[in-house]
């Protein structure tokens, strides 16, 4: 059964359309089907990093509103064939997004897909809780910093509360990605260290993203990293933290790190 998965912050700037991409390019590198969903409606960032911007006909809009179907609005990847996306719309506002055409586009991707990835908007209104509303599993990413770690715990209440799971009495299943980390910025105090934002959010940690200039040049070149630079630091985090979400248990290292450094997260799972 297709599995929905929001990727989400409460504050913007963190890395959310990066992670989405790239953990949609890893997870359909593994053969799984992928769909990846903008709901950044007004904005539209993920063509641009999924380099489908100049492909965009239809959108989500115009599949809510019964103006397109699915078949006419899905992208596929040129680059992995078992991977597509739904993009956003440019030109309207997430007032043109209603609860039922969301539920009704989500129901029919389930049939197609394998992974239903949905890009949320940033912050608590009425794009990011109707990118939350149909997860089954939830990626809350944030920065090693207080601010970002503080809006993180706001959206992980909003999880408990809004989501259609949390209605039926059943938690989403949450995880955290801490992006954009350098350790030795850490040491000296620069910024939050891991084991810092764990204490204070309590979620599982699905993976480490490291600060990289790969991730700016992936983006920029409308490649997800996972798929411009398979090697580099950044892609092998977000392929490891997408075999997490499938069940494996994997330690969780970090490039530059002192030996041994993260030995006390090893196997957390993602499920």
């Amino acid at each position: 059964m297709a599995k929905v998965l929001v990727v989400t912050s409460g504050k913007g700037g963190v890395g959310k359309t990066t992670s989405t991409a790239a953990l949609g390019a890893a997870l359909a590198k593994m053969g799984q089907r992928v769909v990846v969903v903008d709901f950044d409606v007004g904005l539209r960032n993920l063509d641009l990093v999924m380099g489908a911007e100049r492909r965009v006909v239809y959108d989500l809009i115009d599949v809510v509103q019964g103006n397109a179907n699915l078949s006419q609005a899905l992208i596929r990847d040129k680059r992995v064939d078992t991977l597509s996306l739904l993009p956003a719309s440019q030109t309207r506002d997430k007032d043109h997004l209603s609860p039922e055409g969301v539920e009704r586009v989500i129901n029919e991707l389930r049939a197609m897909f394998d992974w239903i990835v949905c890009d949320s908007p940033a912050g608590i209104e009425r794009g990011a809780t109707l990118a939350m509303r149909h997860a089954d599993i939830a990626v809350v990413v944030t920065n090693p910093e207080v601010s970002s770690v503080r809006d993180s715990d706001r959206i992980i209440g909003l999880l408990d509360s809004k989501t259609k799971k949390a209605e039926e009495g059943v938690q989403v299943e949450k995880h955290l990605l801490l992006t954009r980390y350098d350790p030795i910025r850490a040491e000296r105090g620069d910024m939050l260290k891991v084991e810092d934002v764990l204490e204070i959010l309590s979620l599982p940690l699905l993976g480490i993203i490291p600060e990289s200039q790969e991730v700016l040049r992936a983006s920029n070149i409308g490649t997800p990293v996972t798929l411009s630079n398979a090697t580099s630091a950044p892609a092998r985090a977000y392929s490891e933290a997408a075999r997490r979400l499938c069940g494996e248990r994997l330690p969780i290292a970090l490039t530059g790190e002192a030996k041994g450094f993260f030995s006390k997260f090893f196997a957390r799972r993602a499920a």
